[in-house]
């Protein structure tokens, strides 16, 4: 089974937390508490470009 944390055929979402804090996460994984989607489902590549955009 492929982890769905690196698959690049799985749909994300960006989560952020209150310290400023991001991270991509498979579509259909509960969000954690703490977390919020902040980008709404889209591809992993995408998922990262927002991710890096909100860092730089």
């Amino acid at each position: 089974m492929t982890n769905p944390f690196d698959s690049a055929d799985c749909s994300y979402v960006v989560l952020g937390n209150a310290p400023g804090d991001h991270s991509r996460w498979p579509v259909g994984i509960t969000v954690p508490d703490g977390w919020e989607v902040v980008h709404p489902e889209d591809s992993r590549q995408a998922c990262l470009s927002y991710i890096e955009g909100r860092v730089a």
